[in-house]
């Protein structure tokens, strides 16, 4: 196994500055709340029934992790709907998100003529880029929303450039009217952020480093990841960061869901207790029900030999620990990245779909 301790192998692989733009996260969150007072959005855009929204692979991940956090105070449903389809149900009183990071994504933009004739009320969320086909239309079409530098993500990845996602997002739904967000509690987060990162970055020994400790009982398994409530979006993050940066097949359940079909397939194949890893994210914020399912939930992965995982959250709040999953969720899947042996930056088969797509 790599000796995640021996600084020359992350110069030899990590070729794309991915610990950098992990290392940068919270600097993402200060550029975004440092540029949330130039953002307008229509006061009408209040008045809307659902939200919408059209966003692929990274560029949804700020959708889903907003959607859970906030599931308690944004005032209407938020539908996910990432392809060339337009729900039906889109009218007039839909405010509908367009989400590319690279401002280039086929899917939403595909989308726009459609929306646009049903009269809903379009936003759009892209980086400052020459190549941003996004951030273009959002000038010529006069479409409301946010166009960011990507300065603090050198990687130039949109999973590792979630600071912009989640609170770009938040930040124009905030603004059109559907919840509040405290700057003091987002500025706390910036702190936290900057505490935490300390203790797990590469220069950190793995006897002290938990992200580089859990890396490692997940080399050569595939992650399960277990979540409930508001870090259901938390687990959509990380499965999507372990399968592209760790270039490790991983899939997530959620509490109470799973109990309901899952817990009888742990059986078969038999491989299950050889090949399989739950890693549960445990949280005091959790309803009592929850924290009961899961503690039963633990007792049948156990009683089918397979192993688990169990790391217990310790922020003070629901968003501060969905950025503590978040940012030790990055750095775990860098480690195992580096495990394996791969460039965590890197995404050759996406890369060669794309291109045989487009020929």
């Amino acid at each position: 196994m790599i000796n995640l301790d021996d600084l020359k192998v992350y110069k030899k692989l990590d070729t794309g500055q991915v610990a950098k733009s992990i290392e940068l996260l919270a600097d993402q969150v200060r550029q975004v709340l440092e540029e949330s007072r130039l953002i307008k959005i229509p006061t009408d855009y209040s008045k809307v029934t659902q939200v919408v929204v059209n966003g692929m692979g990274g560029s949804n991940i700020g959708v889903h992790i907003v959607k859970s956090v906030f599931a308690d105070q944004i005032k209407v449903p938020i539908t996910i709907m990432p392809g060339y389809e337009v729900p039906a149900s889109v009218d007039k009183k839909t405010l509908y998100l367009i989400s590319s990071y690279s401002g280039t994504t086929e899917e939403p933009l595909s989308v726009y003529r459609e929306v646009k004739k049903r009269g809903a009320k379009i936003m759009a969320i892209t980086m400052d880029s020459p190549k941003s086909k996004l951030a273009k239309l959002m000038l010529k079409e006069n479409i409301p929303g946010y166009i960011f530098k990507p300065q603090f993500n050198p990687s130039n990845q949109p999973r590792l450039g979630l600071g912009y996602s989640i609170f770009g997002v938040a930040v124009l739904l905030a603004k059109a009217g559907l919840f509040k967000i405290e700057v003091r509690r987002i500025e706390e987060i910036i702190a936290s952020l900057g505490i935490w990162d300390r203790e797990l970055r590469p220069l950190i020994n793995t006897v002290n480093n938990r992200a580089k400790q859990l890396a490692i009982k997940l080399y050569g398994k595939q992650p399960v990841l277990v979540a409930a409530e508001f870090l259901e979006g938390n687990t959509h993050a990380l499965r999507n960061q372990l399968c592209e940066s760790s270039k490790n097949f991983a899939s997530y359940l959620v509490l109470p869901d799973l109990n309901h079909f899952a817990l009888e397939s742990l059986a078969n194949p038999a491989g299950n207790k050889n090949n399989l890893t739950f890693f549960f994210f445990d949280s005091i914020f959790y309803r009592p029900r929850i924290l009961k399912r899961a503690r039963l939930t633990k007792q049948i992965v156990k009683k089918n030999k397979i192993p688990l995982i169990a790391y217990q959250l310790t922020g003070l709040s629901k968003l501060e620990q969905a950025f503590e999953m978040l940012q030790l969720g990055s750095w775990v899947s860098y480690y195992l990245g580096i495990l394996n042996q791969v460039d965590p930056a890197k995404i050759p088969w996406v890369e060669w779909f794309k291109r045989q797509l487009s020929s």
